[in-house]
């Protein structure tokens, strides 16, 4: 893995911009949806249809409450430079790119491959405290921390 220096800041903007876009898509979903509960006619012919709509608008609201409470979780999360792994640290393995932050997973920053992942997540809590050149195995893999931002 190639030596590259990030820009936290840069790298917090992009997930908060993520999960911005993630609340304006599932709104549209929810609005969507609700609009089409109301134009169903009626009938008993359209019960099936309407109940189907509900189940789709309770999921829909479901995912915002937790997109939502991911929007709160970032705005805990700092980019204080630190020497160990805590919340908002950037942490570069000889394998991976983590962001501890929220549970977002996969993406792509920089042309480069991160995992958003949740403090509470088993790889987050097995890295908190760790210093660069520190070591350890997560489900069978092993991993060398060697750099934090």
């Amino acid at each position: 893995m190639q030596k590259t220096v990030y820009d936290k800041s840069e790298l917090r903007n992009f997930v908060n911009d993520s999960l911005s876009g993630k609340v304006k898509t599932l709104e549209f979903y929810l609005n969507f949806s609700l609009e089409a509960s109301r134009d169903i006619k009626k009938t008993s012919k359209y019960d099936s249809i309407r109940e189907e709509i509900q189940e789709e608008i309770y999921h829909l609201d479901k995912q915002m409450v937790s997109l939502k409470s991911m929007q709160n979780q970032m705005r805990k999360v700092l980019n204080s430079e630190s020497d160990v792994v805590k919340l908002g640290s950037l942490v570069i393995t000889n394998k991976a790119r983590f962001y501890i932050s929220v549970s977002l997973g996969e993406f792509f920053f920089q042309g480069d491959r991160f995992y958003a992942i949740s403090p509470e997540s088993p790889m987050a809590q097995t890295m908190m405290g760790m210093k660069p050149g520190d070591s350890f195995i997560l489900n069978r893999i092993g991993q060398e921390i060697v750099e934090i931002f």
